[in-house]
C-alpha cells in the first residue's frame, strides 16, 4: 500500500448549511434521550439571542452533541467534529452541518470555515476540548480560543453540560439511567466585551466558565448510580495504586478497584466516592486520584526521565471518511522528545510519524476502541490520522495523555513563555 496514492479527506471543502429536511431528523434522534434523562436547560443573558454567534461546548459523552441540537433548534448551525466521526457516514454529516477536523493540529483551514458559518449567519459549534473527557473535569484549552473569538466578531455562548459523564463515562460507555442530567447555557462575550478586551483577559474568562466537576455535581445533585458494573474500566483512568505506588497493575470489577500489585481494593459508592475496603482511603473523590497521577508524571519530566521505552504497535490508518486501513506493525516511543511511531506497512514500504513536543499540547487517546481493538493513542498530520495500539507490553494510554500535557508545559516554561493556567 503506497499512502501517496491514497484518496484524502478534502478538508478544504466549504462546510455546507443544514438541510432543512433533516433538521427534525436530528431533533427526533435527540429528544427520546434527552426526555428519558430528564434533562433540563437553564439560560443566562441569551434573550433574544439570534444567529449568528458561537457556541463553545464542554465534552464529556455522545449526550452533549444531542443537547447541543436541542439548544440551536430551529436555527442552522455547523459542528465541528473528529474525522473519526465520519467513518461510513460523511454524506449525511456534511447534510447536516458538520465540518471534519483532525485532533490536536493547527488547522488554518478551520478557522476559515468557521469564519465562513458566520457569514453565513450560522451558529459556529466547537469542542474546544477536542476530546471526552477522561474523568468529568475540564480538560486543556487552546490558548487560540481568545484570538478566534475577536476573528469571528460575534457573540460567543457557552453551553456547559453536567451529569453526561456520570451516566456514560469515556472508560466504560454503559448507560447508568442518571436523571436529571442539566445544562446552562450563557452569555461569555458580546461584541462589544470583545473589542474592548484582550485575546488573554478573553482566554481568562473561558477558562473560568469551563471549570465543571460532574463527580462533584454528583454529590451536590445526591444522584445514585445503581449500576452493579459501575467501577468497570476506571482502572483505565486511574492506572497507578496510590498505596504501593506501583502503575498498569490496576483492574476492576463491579463496584471494585483493584490493585493487582498489592492486593488493595476499593469500592465505589452509588455517589461516585471511593472507599478503601480495607484501611486509609487516599482518595474519595475520583478527579483527585488523576491529579496525583499526574503530578507523578510532572516529576519524571521535570527530572527528564519519562519514557514509555520502545513499545510493539499495530498501527491503522485513516486517510478518509471510508474506512480505517490496517498500515502496519511497528514501534512506538514517547519520552522527553515526543511520539515516535516507525514501522513497515503491509507492502513491506517503511512509514514513520515523529510528533516534537512542542507540536502537541495533548493527545486524543481511546480505551477498547469500538469494543474490540484495545487502548490507542491518536496522533494526526493534517492529511492522516494514525490510530497506535501498543500491545505484548505493559502500558497506560492515560500517562501517555498526561506526559503529552505535562512536556508540553515544560516545554514552554523552557522557552519563557509559559501556559496559562488551564490554557495550552
Amino acid at each position: 500500500m503506497h499512502q501517496e496514492e491514497l484518496e484524502r479527506f478534502d478538508m478544504n471543502r466549504p462546510p455546507m448549511r443544514a438541510r432543512w429536511y433533516l433538521k427534525p431528523l436530528t431533533m427526533a434522534l435527540a429528544l427520546p434521550d434527552l426526555w428519558k434523562h430528564h434533562a433540563k436547560m437553564m439560560r443566562t443573558g441569551v434573550e433574544g439571542l439570534k444567529p449568528p454567534y458561537l457556541m463553545l461546548c464542554n465534552h464529556n459523552a455522545y449526550m452533549d452533541i444531542k443537547v447541543a441540537a436541542k439548544t440551536v433548534f430551529p436555527h442552522s448551525a455547523n459542528y465541528v467534529v473528529a474525522i473519526d466521526g465520519f467513518i461510513g457516514r460523511e454524506g449525511l454529516l456534511r447534510r447536516v452541518g458538520c465540518i471534519c477536523k483532525r485532533k490536536f493540529t493547527n488547522d488554518l483551514v478551520l478557522v476559515r470555515q468557521l469564519k465562513k458559518v458566520i457569514q453565513n449567519g450560522d451558529i459556529a459549534v466547537v469542542y474546544p476540548e477536542a476530546r471526552y473527557s477522561l474523568c468529568g473535569t475540564t480538560a486543556v484549552l487552546p490558548s487560540s480560543l481568545g484570538k478566534l473569538c475577536k476573528m469571528l466578531k460575534v457573540p460567543v455562548v457557552t453551553l456547559i453540560c453536567h451529569g453526561h459523564h456520570i451516566n456514560s463515562p469515556f472508560w466504560n460507555l454503559h448507560d447508568r439511567k442518571v436523571r436529571p442530567i442539566e445544562a446552562e447555557l450563557s452569555m461569555l462575550f458580546t461584541t462589544e466585551d470583545l473589542e474592548n478586551s484582550s485575546p488573554d483577559e478573553l482566554n481568562q474568562r473561558i477558562v473560568e466558565r469551563f471549570q465543571y466537576d460532574d463527580y462533584t455535581w454528583q454529590k451536590e445533585k445526591n444522584i445514585h448510580v445503581t449500576y452493579n458494573g459501575r467501577a468497570e474500566g476506571l482502572h483505565k483512568v486511574l492506572y497507578q495504586c496510590p498505596a504501593c505506588g506501583k502503575e498498569y497493575h490496576m483492574t476492576s470489577k463491579g463496584t471494585s478497584l483493584i490493585c493487582e500489585a498489592c492486593g488493595k481494593t476499593w469500592t465505589l459508592s452509588e455517589l461516585g466516592e471511593l472507599h478503601a475496603d480495607q484501611g486509609e482511603t487516599e482518595f474519595t473523590h475520583i478527579p483527585d486520584w488523576y491529579e496525583w497521577e499526574r503530578a507523578n508524571v510532572r516529576r519524571e519530566v521535570e527530572a527528564g526521565t519519562y519514557s514509555t521505552g520502545e513499545m510493539p504497535v499495530t498501527v491503522d490508518s485513516l486517510p478518509n471518511a471510508k474506512k480505517f486501513i490496517r498500515l502496519g506493525e511497528g514501534h512506538m516511543i514517547h519520552d522527553m522528545n515526543g511520539f515516535r511511531v516507525s514501522g513497515t506497512d503491509v507492502d513491506g514500504d517503511p512509514f514513520e510519524m515523529v510528533k516534537p513536543v512542542s507540536s502537541l499540547y495533548s493527545c486524543h487517546i481511546e480505551y477498547e476502541y469500538l469494543g474490540k481493538f484495545g487502548d490507542c493513542v491518536d496522533l494526526n498530520t493534517l492529511e492522516d490520522t494514525w490510530y497506535i495500539y501498543p500491545h505484548d507490553c505493559e502500558f497506560a494510554v492515560t500517562k501517555m495523555a498526561l506526559a503529552t500535557e505535562e512536556l508540553y508545559s515544560a516545554y514552554r516554561r523552557q522557552i519563557g513563555n509559559p501556559c496559562k493556567p488551564g490554557l495550552a
